[in-house]
């Protein structure tokens, strides 16, 4: 099992003719993704050879749907026409929106998911890694080989460290990994991947990876407490951050006691969340509780 993304999930690529759409493309395919079209109207009818894969390039969303049963598109395009991009593929009536581009204007940003949410388009990102199920698909741009088919589910803010956790964490593997970006708007929230963990039986503990400014991590400490019955664990970028700055990503900034990686654990841990101070105590904690949790099994 996994959430969102399977080894039955048909992927169009938005951009994959240009420079990170090609070279993604290739990555996407060599982790066994079922990449089964790009989307170009300027270059419609014709295909791209990626080695061991023809894949064709459709003039539209819609276009690539009805040929490929496609349910997925991995947006790559430029930040001026992302907006246009992600309007478009809802329209077609695709289930699963990744969106890649970094550098969306945020206005562009909350018309494009509140668009999706009237179509039924679930929109991850933007300015996001994507998503993996190891050994089943990789929608993105997550590195496919640091890391396993597994048990644990892991949500993050953070590109980079998401990668870093997979590696720490790769001999115990991941259900599915979720990068769902940093920007001050974002398709799906923590709290979806949550709730979306709980369901999956094949995930049995969720790492949650967050970072300063905003309330998102609270929110979904609140959600844990209320909810989420499996163990987490948690990492919050940005403990040294100074306040009133902006750090890194548009949505890390910290006013005041608001928004501090502080705050934020101190709210996850009153939810029963264990949450480390560097990424690797979080993975750490990630191992003493999944130890402690097969010994718990044999008793």
């Amino acid at each position: 099992m996994a959430i969102f993304l399977t080894k039955e999930s048909k992927i169009l690529v938005q951009g994959m003719t240009g420079g990170e759409g090609m070279k993604h493309t290739r990555r996407m395919l060599a982790a066994g993704t079922d990449v089964v079209g790009g989307v170009n109207p300027r270059k419609a009818g014709q295909a791209v050879d990626f080695d061991d894969r023809v894949v064709p390039v459709f003039g539209s969303v819609r276009e690539g749907m009805a040929a490929t049963g496609a349910d997925v598109t991995v947006v790559f395009v430029p930040p001026a026409f992302a907006k246009a991009a992600v309007i478009e593929a809802a329209d077609a009536g695709i289930g699963l929106a990744v969106v890649i581009t970094e550098g969306i204007p945020v206005h562009d940003s909350v018309a494009f998911h509140a668009y999706a949410a009237t179509k039924g388009t679930r929109v991850i990102g933007p300015n996001c890694p994507g998503l993996i199920t190891p050994g089943q698909s990789n929608a993105g741009i997550i590195p496919a080989d640091i890391t396993k088919p597994g048990r644990i589910g892991l949500v993050s803010k953070s590109g980079t460290l998401t990668y870093q956790l997979m590696y720490e964490l790769r001999d115990i593997g991941f259900s599915t990994c979720v990068g769902i970006g940093g920007d001050p708007v974002v398709g799906t929230t923590h709290i979806d991947c949550l709730a979306a963990f709980q369901e999956d039986p094949d995930t049995e503990l969720v790492v949650l990876i967050g970072e300063i400014g905003g309330d998102a991590e609270e929110r979904a400490a609140a959600y844990v407490r209320d909810h989420v019955t499996k163990p987490v664990v948690a990492y919050i970028a940005g403990f040294t951050a100074p306040e009133g700055r902006t750090m890194g990503h548009a949505g890390a900034i910290v006013s005041g006691s608001s928004g501090t990686a502080q705050a934020k654990k101190m709210a996850l841990e009153a939810a029963g969340v264990r949450v480390g101070g560097t990424p690797t105590e979080t993975a750490r904690l990630v191992l003493t509780r999944w130890e402690s949790e097969r010994v718990a099994a044999q008793e």
